[in-house]
Parts: C-alpha cells; structure tokens; sequence
C-alpha cells in the first residue's frame, strides 16, 4: 500500500474536498501510474450527487486519465516504466464471458469493475478514480498513448472518444451515409469530428441557430434547428443513422421521423426514463431501431486513440485547476464549458 491524494465526495450534497488515501500495491500483473491529466465527464457529477443511486462514498470521480507509469508488476509485459498512457472507464471485468472474449469488457456479464465506486474485483475495497495522484490498475485495462498526442486533449478520448466512436464503428458508419449528431457538448462535438473523418455527410441537430458557425468550424456539413418546425419537417425520412449524445431527457419522436427506413437512432446517454413516451409506429412503419450504446472495449478504446492521433482530432478542452472542481461542476450543469474540462494533476499539489 502507498499514499494517495485526491478529490472526493463524501456525501451526495457535500462539495469535492482533498482527501488522503491509500492505493495498493502493484500486484504481477498491475502497472502503477502517475497522474497528469483527467478529464471531467457529466456523468462524474451524476456520481458524485448519487443521481443515479449507485454511489459509494467516498467517492472519487474520474475516468479519463493519462500519466506516466512508474512501476510494473512481475507479469507485465505491455507497459514498461516511462511510458505514456491512459486508463478509462473501466479497470477490471471477469475476462471470460461471451463479451469479454469479444473483448466487449463495457458489456461484461458479470458487470465490469468501473474506474471509482464500484468493488475490486480481488479484495472487495472501493475503487477511487483519477481526481488523484496516482492509480494502480490491471494492464490490460491500460491502453497506450501513441507518440505525438496532445496529453491533456488526449484525456477525453478516453470516454467521450470512445462513447461515440464505439457506435460509429458498430453500426458502420462511412463514406455514403448521412448520420444526424444530436446535441454538441463532450461527447457530441467529438461525435461530429469522429463521424467526419470516417467519410460520412454529418448534421447537427440543435436548439440553437447561434451555434450553426461553432458547428461547421467542428466540422459538420448542414446544421438543423430542432426548435424549427419547418426545418424538422423538411429533414423527414433524411437519416441513415442518429447519435443521440443529449444527457438529459428529451422527445425522441421528432428525431425518429428524420429517420429514413432501416434507420438507426443511438442513444448513449441515459435518459430514462423516456419522456415522452415513443410513438411506436414511428419504429415500426418505417422499420427504424432505436439501439443503445456504452462507452467501448479495451481493445477499441486503444483504436480510437490511434484513430485520432492518425487523423490529428483533439477535443477541444478547458484547463482546470483542481481546486476548482466544485465551480467547474456548476459551469457544467450551465452548459458553460467547450467541451471538457481536463484537470491539471500539476494543481493537486499545489
């Protein structure tokens, strides 16, 4: 065991606080990692106001971490002291179900062992996330940074990159299709530079007229104002494909009707429960699917990075001093922030 320190709730209403801790020890097949960077996802704040009701306290948030590893059990032979890399959302699942085997580790059928507040799979003790020094984690669930990234930029690859790249590459989006981005936060404006670089003809949806410049300087070809009536009308039966990154509740039947026949509408934000309630023959008339989508395997979250550093997409990024955190949360739920904040370990001690 070596001592940690970090930010972390200790009740759903309390503020982040510093908090000193105990990490383990590198077990044979572990890699200890200093922290440099971490992002800041949505989905932190759900955790740490226990919004989702799973909350373990105290709760240290954070899974988009990069840093540079500083040890390495007697069985690793991925990652050597010295090396860049990044760890995400998950650090452990039961690696021989049918979707670990498929390398589908989000989809474990045991439930995977996520970044913070979940159990360890070996001694049962709560795990604590990247608002932190340091982390120990099992190798396989360390991904490489390739050469020349932008560290902090590289941070939200690690869930917002993955959590629409994952969909993208599932459902094979490409050169042909016209696929619709809903919202332009985290993850929706990675979604428009993902979905463009893989060839196909992009469209934001948004509330907003205002952001149709910010929209097309990402890189999407048409925007659409959802608010609109007339627009949403004109876009009916104009979809190969919908990426619904929208984090908080919302009417999916406009969107569904943009739809073409065998359309697919993702969701990979957790808006349940659905309000409205969905019209079903907008799915069924058309034989469109509304499907579903979490984050991504060990295996193509090491895809993405590389995807991105060959296609030179960063995300575009806030600068955070840690001891800002609590602040940070509040612009956040305001919307104030494009797109993630990445916190600069640098500032925990200072």
């Amino acid at each position: 065991m070596y001592t940690a320190i970090g930010y972390a709730a200790q009740t759903p209403t309390s503020p982040l606080a510093p908090m000193t801790f105990q990490r383990r020890s590198p077990r044979p097949d572990d890699v200890a990692i200093d922290i440099l960077y971490c992002g800041v996802c949505h989905s932190d704040i759900h955790q740490a106001r226990n919004e989702w009701g799973i909350a373990v306290y105290p709760l240290m948030p954070g899974h988009e971490i990069i840093g540079r590893v500083t040890a390495v059990g007697d069985n690793v032979t991925a990652h050597k002291v010295g090396d860049l890399v990044g760890v995400g959302c998950m650090v452990d699942s039961c690696r021989t179900c049918e979707a670990c085997a498929k390398d589908l580790e989000q989809y474990c059928l045991e439930g995977p062992t996520m970044t913070y507040a979940t159990p360890d799979r070996v001694d049962g003790s709560n795990t604590m996330g990247g608002y932190s020094s340091s982390i120990v984690v099992s190798e396989h669930f360390v991904v490489r940074i390739p050469a020349g990234m932008d560290l902090p930029s590289a941070a939200p690859i690690l869930c917002a990159g993955i959590t629409t790249y994952s969909p993208l590459k599932h459902h094979g989006v490409g050169p042909g299709h016209k696929i619709g981005i809903l919202g332009m936060g985290g993850l929706g404006h990675m979604g428009i530079k993902l979905a463009k670089a893989l060839g196909a003809e992009v469209t934001l949806f948004t509330r907003s007229q205002a952001k149709a410049e910010e929209a097309r300087r990402q890189g999407a070809d048409h925007v659409i104002v959802s608010t609109d009536a007339e627009q949403m009308r004109a876009a009916a039966g104009r979809f190969d494909f919908l990426l619904d990154t929208i984090p908080v509740q919302h009417d999916l039947n406009p969107y569904l009707e943009t739809l073409k026949f065998d359309g697919v509408h993702i969701l990979v934000g957790l808006i349940e429960p659905i309000d409205p309630a969905l019209h079903a023959a907008n799915l069924v008339m058309k034989r469109r699917v509304l499907a579903g989508s979490l984050i991504g395997g060990i295996a193509e979250t090491q895809e993405v990075l590389n995807f991105c550093a060959e296609h030179d997409i960063r995300c575009d990024i806030e600068m955070l001093d840690i001891r800002n955190i609590n602040q940070a949360y509040e612009r956040m739920i305001a919307g104030d922030v494009k797109y993630r904040f990445v916190i600069d370990m640098a500032t925990l001690q200072g």
